[in-house]
C-alpha cells in the first residue's frame, strides 16, 4: 500500500477558523436577529479598481481574436508585467532591481510557502511569534520540524514579537539559515524601520542566512520613513527574496496576482560546498510546477502600475486605512493599547485577557467577529486582530458596539 509523507501528521490541527466559525452559529441560533459583522478575516471588500477593469476587459476583447489570442504564457510572467513592476515598485525608489529578477505567480502564500522547497531538509529556521501560519506549516510538511511542544515545533527558532520590543522580533543569538520576515506585519500590523531592517540585513550577511521579506502589505505604509521594500537597505539583494501581492493593494483575492524578487546575484552552497545560484533554482522549480498567470489578470495587473492605477489603488488604501484609524482611535479611547492601523490594515489589540474570552466578549455583547491572538502563536495570546477590511457603514456601527459593551 503506498504510503504517506508523515510530516503532515506532525502539523497542529489549527482550529482557529473552525472554531470561530462554531462560535458564530452558536451565536447566531441563539440570536437569529442579531446582525454579525465580521472583522477579523483578511479578505478585501471594494470592488477593483476602474484602470484595472478597463485592462481587464480589453484582453479578454484581445482574447476573442485569433491575432490577440494568447495560450501559455511566460512562466516566469509576461515581459511588459515584470518591466512595469521593476520600474513603478523598485527602480523607482532607487531599489536596483531587473525585471529578470521578477516572477510573476497567482499568489504571495503560494510563494512564500514554496520557496523553502529549494533548501535542504536539515536548515535551521527562524519565524516570527506571532506568525503567518504558512511560514511554519510549510517547513513542518518539509520535515524540519520536531515534536509540537506548547504550541511550538522542537528545533524552529521563534522570534517573539512581544509589547516591550513594538512587535518587532530582535536577531537571534543562535545561527539560522532562513529567516522569515513579514513588514507591514500579518497579524500585527508593526513595522520595521529602516535601521531595524539594516540590522537584519547585516546579520543575514555576517551568518550567510537567507531572508525571506513578506511585503504583501507594502501599499499600506503612509510614513515615508519606512522602508517600502527591504532592497532599499544596503545589500540586501546579496540576502533577500522579497514576496509581494496584488491582492492587498488593487483587491486581487479572487483574481490571482503576485510576483517574488529573486536577485540574480543570490547564491546557496550544496553538499560539496559549491555554489548554486538561488535564482536559477527558483526558476527551474516555477517552470516545473507553475504554468503562469493568465493573459487578461497580467494585463490587469500591469495597469495597476500606470499612474491612473496607482492613483485609484492610493485611493483604496486610503479607504482602508481610515477604516483602520477609526478603529483604532475607538480601541485607544476604551483605554486598550494597540498597533497597526497607521501602515497596515490591521489594529492589534493588547486585550489584557485570554484571546478567546475576549473574542467571546466581542461575539456575544457586540455581535462582532475579530481574530483570537492566540491563532497566530504563543506571543498572540491576550490579543485581537481587528480588520479595517470591511464597509465604512459596518467599521462605525461595530465601533458603536463595541464601546457599548466595554465601555
Amino acid at each position: 500500500m503506498i504510503r504517506i509523507n508523515e510530516n503532515f501528521l506532525k502539523l497542529k490541527a489549527s482550529y482557529l477558523f473552525s472554531d470561530i466559525a462554531k462560535r458564530i452559529a452558536s451565536y447566531q441560533e441563539a440570536n437569529p436577529d442579531s446582525s454579525i459583522i465580521k472583522l477579523g478575516i483578511g479578505d478585501v471588500t471594494e470592488p477593483l479598481p476602474e484602470t484595472c477593469r478597463a485592462a481587464f476587459h480589453s484582453a479578454i476583447d484581445e482574447m476573442g481574436t485569433r491575432s490577440g489570442f494568447h495560450g501559455y504564457g511566460p512562466e516566469q510572467g509576461y515581459e511588459f508585467l515584470r518591466k512595469a513592476i521593476a520600474e513603478n515598485d523598485f527602480q523607482a525608489r532607487g531599489a536596483n532591481i531587473s525585471a529578470d529578477e521578477i516572477f510573476v505567480s497567482d499568489g504571495a502564500k503560494c510563494d512564500s510557502g514554496n520557496f523553502q522547497e529549494i533548501f535542504a531538509e536539515d536548515i535551521k529556521i527562524a519565524v516570527p511569534d506571532p506568525v503567518y501560519p504558512v511560514y511554519v506549516d510549510t517547513n513542518v510538511m518539509a520535515g524540519r520540524a520536531g515534536e509540537n511542544i506548547n504550541d511550538r515545533y522542537q528545533g524552529f527558532v521563534y522570534l517573539e514579537s512581544t509589547p516591550e520590543n513594538g512587535y518587532v522580533p530582535s536577531i537571534p543569538e543562535e545561527a539560522v539559515d532562513l529567516v522569515y520576515l513579514c513588514f507591514p506585519n500579518n497579524p500585527t500590523g508593526a513595522m520595521a524601520t529602516r535601521e531595524q531592517l539594516k540590522a537584519w540585513v547585516d546579520y543575514a550577511k555576517a551568518s550567510g542566512a537567507l531572508i525571506l521579506f513578506d511585503a504583501a502589505y507594502v501599499a499600506f505604509i503612509r510614513d515615508e520613513s519606512l522602508p517600502q521594500s527591504i532592497y532599499e537597505i544596503e545589500g540586501a539583494s546579496d540576502v533577500a527574496v522579497e514576496f509581494r501581492s496584488f491582492s492587498k493593494n488593487a483587491g486581487f483575492t479572487g483574481t490571482r496576482c503576485a510576483y517574488t524578487v529573486v536577485p540574480n546575484g543570490l547564491v546557496a552552497t550544496g553538499s560539496t560546498g559549491k555554489e548554486h545560484s538561488v535564482h536559477a533554482l527558483w526558476n527551474r522549480r516555477h517552470c516545473t510546477k507553475f504554468n503562469g498567470v493568465s493573459y487578461p489578470v497580467q494585463k490587469a495587473a500591469e495597469a495597476v502600475c500606470s499612474e491612473a492605477g496607482k492613483a485609484e489603488v492610493k485611493a483604496l488604501t486610503d479607504f482602508y486605512l481610515a477604516n483602520a484609524k477609526i478603529v483604532r482611535a475607538e480601541i485607544e479611547a476604551l483605554g486598550f493599547s494597540c498597533v497597526g492601523g497607521d501602515n497596515s490594515p490591521y489594529v492589534w489589540i493588547n486585550a489584557g485577557r485570554p484571546s478567546w474570552e475576549f473574542f467571546d466578549t466581542l461575539l456575544n455583547d457586540a455581535g462582532v467577529v475579530c481574530t483570537p491572538g492566540a491563532g497566530f502563536g504563543s506571543c498572540g495570546e491576550g490579543h485581537i486582530r481587528i480588520s479595517a477590511f470591511n464597509s465604512r457603514e459596518n467599521i462605525e456601527e461595530a465601533m458603536k458596539r463595541i464601546r457599548k459593551a466595554l465601555a
